[in-house]
């Protein structure tokens, strides 16, 4: 299996507001950068989304470290929190519904095609690549021209 290093995070300016995610992945010598934002979402809906858009470029079972700065994400996954939610029906240990199930779901369904490790950095740390995704994620957060963030939108407009 191939080996690839994911690094992702994710930016609000507001929460909830416009948001920007990013993603560097790297293989070997090659490198590729991707971000994208919404004019309204939250800051752990774009750490998600930048897991699940650096993952959707994978064409071929792989070997993968996602590191993020996201605790939740890592333990999520690391504690295995996101087994017990879904045997619950998306309800957590408190009786509260999980937030974002729809991300979690898709993140949790590429581990049948990939063997993904989830790997927690400390953000603004100095670490390259999250410095680098936190700047392209912030520079999505300021394009006036983004979409609607519509899971959030649905949820929480009424």
């Amino acid at each position: 299996m191939s080996e690839v290093l994911l690094y992702t995070d994710g930016a609000c300016s507001g929460n909830p507001g416009p948001g920007g995610w990013a993603a560097i992945l790297v293989w070997g010598v090659h490198r590729r950068e991707i971000s994208g934002g919404y004019r309204l979402t939250t800051n752990n809906r774009m750490e998600m989304i930048a897991i699940i858009e650096g993952l959707q470029l994978l064409n071929r079972p792989t070997n993968v470290t996602v590191v993020t700065d996201s605790r939740l994400i890592v333990d999520a996954f690391e504690k295995r929190w996101i087994d017990s939610w879904m045997a619950n029906r998306w309800i957590k240990s408190d009786k509260t519904k999980v937030k974002n199930a729809e991300l979690w779901a898709k993140i949790k369904a590429y581990t049948k095609d990939h063997k993904i490790r989830f790997q927690w950095v400390k953000g603004h740390s100095g670490h390259p690549e999250n410095d680098r995704c936190d700047v392209l994620a912030v520079s999505e957060t300021k394009k006036q021209d983004l979409p609607a963030d519509e899971v959030y939108e649905r949820e929480n407009t009424n």
